[in-house]
């Protein structure tokens, strides 16, 4: 994820993507600097799984349905810089928390995942880099808000913050970094919290394998498409 692609106007994940891809055997989100459905199928046919907006979805609504018609719900995920406001509600944030969009985080979820997204991550920005928990009432209200599946982001300090996570915030996913990178947490760790089975995570855990189906819908588009058949943005695959 380039937090901060939009804020320096940049693109520049192909590369990084295609070589990622030939070398990790897990699914890849990518996200940062997408504001168009060739920039998502570019990276589809690099190697991403799924792709998550924020900035561009902020400014232009309209980018989550064509990114859901073009490649199917399962490849659209919302991504969300959530920070908490006097009056105890949280409000859309975009440039890693450095912008205000004057929304409404639960609303602005529920137009998304009306609008065709098909995952939403949640950041917490106040709680990244505390590793003091994640905002459980921020997740159960998003969880409890949307019909999809919801990430909690922001806070991830041990396996018991997990847990608290998924069982007391109805969170299907969690995303962690500086656990990880500092070596605070094996994935060992958190791939086996005490009392909670991998495969009873979250809500959505009978959905369909998704893996290339994305990629095949972004192959189909673009053969669909006069303007650039045969030109730029096939991948690896072809």
């Amino acid at each position: 994820m380039d937090v901060v692609a939009s804020l320096y106007g940049r693109n520049n994940l192909v590369d990084v993507v295609r070589h990622t891809a030939e070398n990790v055997f897990i699914p890849i989100t990518v996200g940062g600097g997408i504001r168009s459905v060739e920039d998502a199928r570019t990276l589809l046919m690099s190697g991403a799984d799924k792709v998550a907006v924020n900035t561009a979805a902020v400014a232009r609504p309209e980018l989550i349905n064509e990114l859901a018609a073009a490649f199917g719900s399962q490849c659209v995920v919302l991504s969300v810089e959530a920070i908490r406001q006097s009056d105890g509600r949280w409000e859309a944030h975009t440039d890693n928390g450095r912008e205000k969009t004057g929304r409404d985080v639960i609303d602005w979820v529920t137009e998304a995942a009306e609008r065709g997204a098909g995952e939403v991550l949640v950041t917490s920005v106040d709680k990244e880099g505390t590793q003091t928990g994640f905002d459980t009432a921020l997740i159960r209200e998003v969880a409890d808000a949307v019909g999809i599946p919801a990430i909690a982001s922001g806070g991830m300090g041990s396996v018991t913050h997990l847990t608290e996570a998924v069982r007391d915030a109805n969170a299907d996913a969690v995303a962690m970094a500086h656990v990880l990178h500092h070596g605070k947490l094996e994935i060992g760790e958190v791939g086996k919290p005490p009392g909670m089975p991998v495969l009873a995570f979250g809500r959505h855990d009978r959905l369909p394998p998704q893996s290339n189906r994305c990629r095949l819908r972004a192959r189909e588009s673009l053969q669909r498409s006069p303007r650039i058949r045969g030109g730029r943005g096939r991948g690896r695959d072809d």
